[in-house]
Order: structure tokens, then C-alpha cells, then sequence
């Protein structure tokens, strides 16, 4: 008798873990639980622990959805806005929030982390255009830059609590040119660069000038200062030679003539190659050499030389 019963209390026994197995579900501390029953919310489980709901999940009778109770996060990246100066750029940023209503959250997204997060970038999308097209370029980059997120916390924390959740933090990643603006503003770089190469490069022709100028007007009055310190020198020197002849010649007139004559008879005979054209008499200027006495043969008949006498 006990034999035959064995199946049966087993079958029992394992029904029974079944409808237990089935009708407990836990929650732990990252998460929250919603049971829903038809379709409906019945209860919402915030806490951690054991918890009871109908068995199986048959015709939709109790099913348990889990929702994330820590902090979660979602990038928005290459927003392209526009500064009140005119300029677009582009900037990457992130936001964290946490699922604090999953009732709310449940109701109004069915509980579903992308349709959430896709109502949260279009939102935060608009919010970014709207406060950096308030402010400059230089204001994401100042202090200013925190107030700017707190800005875009505030517009993004209205729509958040409408889907059951709270703006944790809102960051900014990046903030850069778009190609285009990159493109140009590099080109004005290049520009103001070349401009100021031009600039300096002309003060350093117009520096360069001034100074081979002052150079060359110093090397005129240098040259001047010493043209003229010669011509003194010169003619205090021809001075001095009149001075010496003039006393020579007062002294001795005739060595005085003879040693003119010499001069002059160096510079007519010094270099070869010379005809000399005479008057049928001679003149006075080769006097000398017809008398070696160093004086001039009388006129009309000019002095011979002794004859040499014959040897025996």
C-alpha cells in the first residue's frame, strides 16, 4: 500500500515546489519590482526581499517587471549648436538619472529604458541649443560652464519627473568647431599668421634700410672727415715744399734752376717710346745739356764739344 502511494506523494510533492517555485520571486538591492496582473500594476516593490504573487503566468495572471534602482546613464554625442556670436559647434554630453517613480515610469514608457531615454535626448538636444545660444564659445570653456548644466538639469528634470525619473547629473564631454567653422577658422589663423610674418618682415626691410642708411652717412662723413683732413695735410705740405724752394732758391738760384731742370727733364724722359719735336735751335730747356757747367750756350751758335786728339 505504501508502495503504491510513493508516485503519487512524489508527484504531489513536486507540484507543490512548483506553485512555490512559481508563486515567489525576489528583489535585491539594485532593483525594484512591478507586479502586474492583466496587463495592470497591482503592486510595486521597492524594497529587498521575498515576495509572493499568483502562480504561473497563465491568461497574464501575475507577471513581475524589473526595473534598474541604481543610477544609469546615456551619451548624446555631435549636438550641433549654435553660440550667440553666430558660430555652430558640436558638442558631446551625457546624463545620469535614476528611476525613482516605477509606477510613473511603467505608465508612461511601459517601463522601456530606450523609449525613455529617446524622449530624454530630444529633450536634451533642444535644452543644449537653447543655453549655449544664449552664451559665447568662451562660456563653455569659463566657470560659467556649471551654471550652463545646471541650466540644461532644470530643463531636462520637468520632462524626467513626467517618466518617473530624476536628473541625477548632466555633463558635458566635448565641445568642439564643426569641420566647416575648423576649416575657416584655421584658414583666419593661417591668414593673421602670414599678415604678421608680412608685418614683421617689413619692419625688419624698413629696420634693415634705416640702418645701411645711417651706416652709409657715416661712411660719407667719415670719408669726408678724411678728404678733407688730406687736403690740409696736402696743402700744408705744399706749403711747407713752396717755403723750402723758395728759401733754396734765394740761397742759390742757379743749383735752384739746375735742379728744376733735372726735374723736369726725369718726368719728360722717364718713359721710352717718345719722339720729341725741336725748334731748328735749341731751347732753353735742354740748356744743360750743352753745357756741363750748368750754364746756357750763347745764342745763334751752339757750343761743340772738344774734339778728342788722336792716340799715337
Amino acid at each position: 500500500m505504501t508502495s503504491s502511494r510513493l508516485p503519487a506523494i512524489l508527484i504531489a510533492l513536486a507540484v507543490l515546489l512548483l506553485l512555490i517555485y512559481s508563486s515567489v520571486f525576489v528583489v535585491n538591492a539594485k532593483e525594484q519590482a512591478i507586479v502586474l496582473r492583466f496587463g495592470q500594476i497591482r503592486a510595486v516593490k521597492t524594497e529587498p526581499g521575498l515576495y509572493f504573487k499568483l502562480p504561473f503566468a497563465f491568461m497574464d495572471a501575475d507577471r513581475v517587471q524589473y526595473i534598474q534602482r541604481q543610477e544609469l546613464r546615456f551619451d548624446l554625442d555631435n549636438i550641433r549648436v549654435q553660440v550667440s556670436g553666430g558660430k555652430f559647434y558640436e558638442v558631446d554630453a551625457f546624463v545620469v538619472y535614476k528611476i525613482t517613480d516605477a509606477r510613473r515610469f511603467r505608465e508612461t514608457v511601459s517601463g522601456d529604458r530606450d523609449a525613455a531615454e529617446s524622449r530624454l535626448r530630444t529633450r536634451l538636444d533642444a535644452a543644449l541649443r537653447r543655453v549655449y545660444g544664449l552664451r559665447n564659445f568662451e562660456a563653455a570653456l569659463s566657470n560659467e560652464r556649471a551654471s550652463m548644466m545646471t541650466e540644461v538639469r532644470d530643463d531636462l528634470h520637468r520632462d524626467a519627473e513626467t517618466l518617473g525619473l530624476n536628473i541625477e547629473d548632466v555633463r558635458i564631454r566635448r565641445t568642439d568647431l564643426t569641420q566647416e567653422v575648423s576649416q575657416q577658422t584655421y584658414d583666419r589663423m593661417k591668414a593673421e599668421r602670414l599678415a604678421e610674418a608680412e608685418l614683421i618682415r617689413a619692419r625688419g626691410n624698413e629696420e634693415g634700410q634705416r640702418r645701411r642708411a645711417v651706416a652709409d652717412r657715416q661712411v660719407v662723413e667719415i670719408v669726408a672727415d678724411a678728404q678733407k683732413d688730406s687736403e690740409v695735410l696736402r696743402g700744408e705740405g705744399e706749403a711747407e715744399r713752396n717755403g723750402i724752394f723758395a728759401d733754396a732758391s734765394s740761397r742759390d738760384p742757379n743749383f735752384y734752376e739746375f735742379y728744376r731742370s733735372m726735374a723736369a727733364y726725369n718726368r719728360a724722359l722717364a718713359t721710352g717710346g717718345k719722339t720729341l719735336v725741336l725748334p731748328p735751335n735749341k731751347s732753353d730747356f735742354f740748356k744743360y745739356f750743352d753745357s756741363p757747367a750748368g750754364k746756357a750756350a750763347a745764342s745763334g751758335a751752339p757750343a761743340l764739344a772738344n774734339p778728342t786728339p788722336p792716340a799715337n
